[in-house]
Parts: structure tokens; sequence; C-alpha cells
């Protein structure tokens, strides 16, 4: 499924996919020991492509709030392992 596929559907299921995409960020950095495939999208790039994509498709008032773009910033430096 393309990010764009993934943003016609309806708020419930884009706010489900977005923390299922965090859940899996969360096992990457944990037990999953680095392994992209126990990522949703397959890999760390498109990953956050759609993190960031879904995040940003919710208006201000419709923004998750258990996840913000900062915390979505420190899944890419931590998964891409760029020095903080």
């Amino acid at each position: 499924m393309t990010v764009d596929e993934v943003l016609q559907h309806d708020l419930k299921f884009r706010y489900m996919l977005l923390g299922r995409l965090q859940a899996d960020c969360e096992y990457y950095l944990g037990f999953g020991n680095r392994n992209p495939n126990r990522l949703w999208a397959g890999d760390e790039e498109r990953q956050l492509e759609y993190m960031t994509r879904l995040y940003d498709s919710f208006t201000e008032e419709e923004k998750p709030q258990w996840l913000t773009r900062e915390q979505i910033l420190k899944y890419d430096t931590a998964m891409r392992n760029i020095p903080e």
C-alpha cells in the first residue's frame, strides 16, 4: 500500500496505523534487534516517511496527543544511527 493510498483512509484507520508504526519503531529499536523485517513498511526510510505523512495528514485538532513530530524525528535519528 502506498502512502497516498493510506492517506485516503478514514481518521480511525490512520490513527491505528500510526500507532502500529510507532510500536514497530519501539520494537525495532529494542527487542527487534534493528531488523527491518519487523517494520510494517519494510525499511527504516519508508517507515518514517509513512509516519511523517500520516502525522501531517491530521489537522491541529486531530493530531494525536500520544505522539509528536519531535518524537518522530527522534525515531528517525535513532533508526538511522545519526548522532544527536
